[in-house]
């Protein structure tokens, strides 16, 4: 199957080790992997902020990309990108644009659900020693729905013993601008969810989404903690 992979924002600029990552178990699952190098950002910024214009723009730009991407599938290692990606043809009110964000949409999928609903795979292979638990993004969980599927896929890595948390599928308070415009709610809600994680001994928190993950990492840090946040690509390439 040919796979075109779009990387999202945070992705490109903050945690490129996350795309390597996806594209090497993508490569992995018997996936022709390609990259455009013209894609830029999937609009959600924009829009949540209220400049519906600009998120228009943006998605038009992210359209005509993949309009021309002879793909069987758009894949994304981002629960709330792929969100905005089947949320496009909201944005338009001409059948042709319509037309063409419905089908961009259809073909795009988040990277887990991808790998099992998709494929069918839960094995990749992965071998990672340690104990580790899920965080539950909102968009993931949300508006698509992911919740069985990270943890099927978590549960057949080598060495991995699973920690549910009691508070999995609370918001980590980053929630994109909502952190900017309310910096003291935002540290009290990931402060929240990270006491817990702490107290379970765990070696990583494990998400979908690399905004999440920027939140909680950075708490984790300057707290001084050992646990990690990783993404869940990079969980199922690892081969510890």
């Amino acid at each position: 199957m040919r796979v075109s992979i779009f990387v999202t924002c945070l992705v490109d600029q903050i945690r490129p080790e996350v795309g390597v990552a996806a594209v090497r178990v993508l490569r992995r699952a018997g996936c022709e992997v390609t990259f455009h190098a013209a894609q830029t950002c999937c609009g959600q910024p924009a829009w949540n902020a209220g400049y519906v214009d600009e998120a228009r723009s943006v998605a038009r730009a992210l359209m005509a990309i993949y309009a021309a991407e002879k793909a069987d599938a758009i894949v994304v290692p981002s629960g709330s990108c792929t969100a905005m990606i089947r949320h496009l043809p909201e944005l338009f009110e001409s059948p042709e644009e319509q037309s063409l964000a419905s089908s961009i949409a259809e073909r795009t999928h988040e990277f887990v659900t991808f790998l099992v609903r998709r494929l069918g795979l839960l094995d990749l292979g992965a071998c990672w020693t340690g104990k580790a638990t899920w965080h539950d993004a909102c968009h993931g969980l949300r508006d698509l729905g992911i919740s069985d599927e990270p943890r099927s896929l978590m549960a057949r890595v080598r060495g991995l013993e699973l920690v549910e948390a009691k508070r999995a599928q609370t918001c980590c308070g980053f929630g994109g601008t909502f952190s900017i415009k309310h910096p003291e709610l935002s540290v009290a809600m990931a402060d929240e969810k990270l006491d817990e994680i702490e107290s379970l001994g765990v070696r990583a928190i494990v998400s979908g989404d690399v905004s999440c993950l920027m939140h909680l990492g950075g708490r984790l840090a300057r707290r001084g903690s050992k646990v990690q946040a990783l993404h869940i690509a990079e969980l199922l390439a690892a081969q510890e």
